[in-house]
């Protein structure tokens, strides 16, 4: 699980060096002036900040997912681990008392 966090991370930073090579080279060869071109760096930003927010609220989600279920699992196991405790002293009291 731990791989596929580094994965994601790893996409999403090339996709934002990916996002601001473009961005450079857009505006070295396009012809524009520089009101359009500072336009056009605004625009570029707030869609790289607004992917970067959306991908942290999908990691954010994932993480939480990842600890509900970490609870889960722990709840399973305490009331397993109850379940054989209450089970093993109900079997040793049976015993104790055919012993006598």
């Amino acid at each position: 699980m731990h791989d596929e966090v580094d994965d994601g991370g790893s996409k999403v930073g090339f996709f934002l060096a990916g996002l601001g090579i473009g961005a450079v080279l857009a505006l070295l060869f396009a012809p524009r002036s520089g009101k359009e071109t500072r336009d056009m760096i605004a625009q570029k930003a707030e869609e790289g900040r607004d992917f970067v927010v959306s991908k942290s609220e999908e990691i954010r989600k994932q993480a939480e997912q990842a600890v509900e279920k970490g609870r889960d699992m722990v709840t399973k196991q305490k009331e397993l681990l109850s379940a054989a405790l209450e089970a093993g002293v109900q079997t040793y009291q049976d015993e104790k008392a055919k012993a006598k």
